[in-house]
Parts: C-alpha cells; structure tokens; sequence
C-alpha cells in the first residue's frame, strides 16, 4: 500500500504544510461507499500470510443492504450479504498450532456468526440454545452479575481465571464497574450526560459525553480530568503505538476533526473532508501504524503514521503548559498545623496588629539609614544633580601585593567634571599605598575611566581589612561619593 503525499486536509480540502504533519495519506475516496461505525472495523491477518486485512461490517446507505466486506489495501476484496445490521466485529485465535490464522466474528441481529477464512464457519443465536455444558459454570458466573440499566458499551481489563475487572456505560447515564467475584457492581460513575464511548487507557477510564467533552476516571470512579471539545463527538477508539509504548485516545468530531488525546493533552489534530463516523489504527496490509476512517458521506481515509513521527504534548494546539495539570503532593495535615491553625483564628487581629507595627518600624529603619548614607556620601552613586557620578572597584592579585583600580564615571548626559581628587584612607599597620591620593582628570560624560594604584599588604598573618575610598572635590570638606573596599587575605604571605 503505497503513500500517495503527505498532507493533511483541512475544512476546506487545502493542503497543510507537509514538513508539519505527522501523516502520510495512502488513499481518499471518497464515494467507497462503506457506512459503518468504529465497533464494527477490525484488522486482522486472515490468511497467515502477514498481509493485515481490513473487515467492515457495513450498513450499507441508510441501513439498507448491510454487507460483509474484506479490503487489501484500498480495494474490496470479498463481499457478502448480512440478514441483519451489524453491531461489532472482532477477531480472535480458535487454534493453537501454528500457522495460526485468526477467525472473524460478526455481531448481527441476535446472533454471532463465526468466520474462518472467509468463510461461514458456526452460528450461535441468543438466547434460543442451551449453553456447552463445559460453559454452563462460566454462564452461570455470568448470570450472577446484573446491571441497573441496559449496557452500550462494555470495556474489559485482566484474565477470566485470574483477574479482571469490566466497565460497562449504560443508557441511564452512568458506568458500572464490576470485579470477577462481585454480583453486583462495585463502584458507580455518575455522569450528567449520555456516554458516546469508553475507551480504557492503562488504567484510567476515558469516556465521551453528549456534553462534547472527553472525562477521565479511575477504576474505582475518580474523576481524573475533563477536556472540551470544540464540536460534537462522533466516534472513539484506541490509538496504540508498540513501537514507542504510546497508548492515546482518538475521538472524531462533527466538525471534520480527528482529534489525538493522552490523558487531556492535545498530542495532534487531523483535518478531513468529511465528519468521521469510525476509526480503526494498527497494521494494515504490511504498515505497523496505519489509521482507518471512514466518513459521514461513505468515504474512505487512510493515513500511514511516519517512522519519524513523535507525538508532543501541546502538538494540536496551544494551550495550558503541562505542568499545569500535575497534582501537588500536599502533605498531611498535622496536630502542629491543626493547632496554629486555631490560634491564628482566634488571635489574629492582634497577629495583624503586631506584623503591621514591625513593617513601620523597619520601613523607619531603612529610610534612616538611607539619610545618613546620603548625608554621609556613604553611596558609590553620587545623589546629587550637580556632580552625577558612579564608582564601583575592583580588586586584582593573590598578594602581597594586590591591584586597585577605580571605574568612575559621569553619568550626566552633556556637562562635563572637572577638578575631583580621590582618597584612599586604609590601615597603615596592615597596608602601603604608594598613591593615596591623586587628580582626577576631566570626565567626559558617559565614559568609564578607570583609576589604578597598587596595595602592599604588610601583615604576615593574613589578615585584612576595609580601605575606604573617597572623591572629593576641590575646596569642599564633605565627599561626593564613597565607597569601602574589602581586601582579600593574602595568599601570597601565606603560602611563604
């Protein structure tokens, strides 16, 4: 089955951009006549010859002349008439010695007719004939349990023998779970609107609503979360990747969208022609992923999902990050938590009172001291508008001798400084600066000039300290600006 392109189709028939989807489209046609829904579309290797059919159980237009069809590829291969309309489709292994070729059982009317190689192989009708007496035990198991209400869809996990557990949507609106040994169900889901289908994914149970909204819910009837759809859901089914352990949910919209869930992240968004009344994925002739559609009108879509293709989350569309989504661990609460709890109830409007007179304190605090570093000339920004200026320094070397420079800068936007000196006022017990004081030159606005001298640190047993730095101006006693330096131990006395 040969790829034909590789675009999407969108509302109105256009083609996207090939390089953005994820399909290859292996065959449209959209006159192919095929009238079914997804229960009743299965894949199957009918002759063990790994070649992958395709079985229909076609309604055939307007429910009239429903018809069993076989295709190979985009071709009917066999066809033959139904007595009734068809209700599902499976496949399943009657044999255990190799090869091992599936048989095919059709749901239609009230009965089961049992295909083997394409041919009439057992007819069973309900509930007319007796059961097997080999089956009367399982029967009887089954009789014992009962459902409130008439089951549409049915979804079953585990191992007769062993385990298992079977959901089951019925028509008055809620999902019976059942376990192997109860009679009865064991837990209800409420919805508060019809199921359109359940399809299980892992362990979480994914089911459309009349509402046109997908919910996800535990096997004990948790709900999980709920997404929107932006049209009514036609038909689900499962989308199953082995070759990346990617299980999803596939709905398909009224609106002519395909649209590709895991848990309630968008993973991808299929345009098509035509509304998609079922859809089948897995392998199809000799393609492992291949995606089966068919629409409204009675057309046939089949896309071929790229070797390359991997499904992102938020790939559809744009829309909340996924974080967002995850639960917090919230611990438990304790006896501590439950008892501050109390007390902030009963006393907190003195609790207000007291965190409000600390805020004003501190807020005293901080506007003090930022009047006595202006004041003070203790900032390295200068606060005033007629010498603007910044120093910020910069200590280089392991010792004893280290590097000091100075950047100063006029950040004035057009008037030039002229006539500063700076100051450097030190420990003379611990350090020796061979200029300790010096000329600034003029400061042209906007540039950085730095200013380097040389410390000599005198100790020998590597202590240090703070050498403050001033800038002055000519004939003035107070400072424009300072800053206080933190010199490193050094290394270098050490290390002798």
């Amino acid at each position: 089955m040969a790829a034909a392109s590789s675009s999407d189709y969108d509302g109105c028939g256009a083609e996207s951009n090939e390089a953005n989807s994820k399909w290859l489209d292996a065959h449209y046609d959209p006159v192919a006549n095929i009238h079914t829904f997804s229960a009743c579309l299965a894949l199957a290797d009918l002759h063990g010859d790994g070649e992958y059919k395709l079985v229909v159980g076609d309604l055939g237009p307007g429910g009239r002349q429903p018809r069993l069809k076989v295709l190979k590829g985009p071709l009917v291969m066999t066809e033959s008439p139904l007595p009734a309309l068809p209700a599902a489709a499976a496949t399943f292994l009657m044999e255990q010695h190799e090869p091992q070729t599936p048989a095919l059982a059709l749901a239609s009317g009230p009965c089961v007719y049992v295909y083997k190689n394409l041919r009439p192989y057992f007819k069973f009708s309900l509930p007319q004939l007796p059961p097997n007496p080999l089956e009367q035990d399982l029967w009887n198991q089954a009789k014992e349990m009962s459902l409130p209400s008439v089951p549409v869809f049915l979804e079953v996990s585990g191992q007769f023998d062993v385990e298992f557990r079977l959901a089951a949507a019925c028509r008055n609106g809620n999902i019976y779970i059942l376990r192997r040994d109860s009679k009865h169900p064991k837990y209800c889901i409420e919805l508060s609107a019809q199921p359109v289908g359940l399809i299980r994914v892992h362990k979480v149970l994914v089911v459309g609503s009349t509402q046109d909204s997908l919910h996800g819910f535990t096997h004990k009837g948790k709900k999980l979360w709920t997404v929107q759809m932006p049209a009514a859901i036609l038909t689900m089914n499962l989308l199953e990747q082995h070759s990346r352990g990617l299980q999803a949910v596939m709905a398909g919209l009224a609106n002519g969208e395909v649209r590709i869930y895991r848990d309630k992240a968008l993973l991808n968004v299929i345009h098509t022609p035509d509304a998609v009344t079922s859809l089948c994925f897995g392998r199809y002739g000799r393609e492992d992923n291949t995606l089966i559609m068919t629409t409204r009108g009675g057309g046939l879509i089949i896309k071929i999902l790229k070797r390359t293709a991997v499904f992102a989350e938020g790939g559809g569309e744009v829309g909340p990050p996924p974080a967002q989504a995850m639960k917090l661990n919230v611990p438990r609460k304790t006896r501590l938590y439950v008892d501050q709890t109390l007390r902030e109830r009963e006393a907190g409007t003195a609790m207000h009172r007291a965190f409000q007179t600390d805020l004003y304190l501190l807020r005293l605090r901080a506007a003090r001291a930022y009047l006595q570093a202006l004041e003070s000339s203790l900032s390295p920004v200068s606060a005033t508008a007629r010498e603007p200026l910044k120093l910020h320094a910069v200590v280089q070397g392991l010792g004893p001798t280290f590097k000091l420079t100075l950047h100063l800068q006029n950040t004035s936007t057009a008037r030039p400084v002229l006539g500063l000196l700076v100051c450097c006022l030190y420990n003379e017990a611990l350090y020796s600066l061979p200029r300790a004081f010096f000329k600034v030159p003029l400061l042209v606005p906007g540039l950085n000039y730095p200013l380097e001298t040389f410390v000599e640190s005198l100790s020998n047993k590597g202590i240090s300290d703070i050498i403050k730095v001033l800038v002055l101006r000519e004939g003035q006693s107070a400072p424009l600006l300072s800053a206080h330096v933190n010199m490193p131990g050094s290394e270098g006395l050490a290390a002798a």
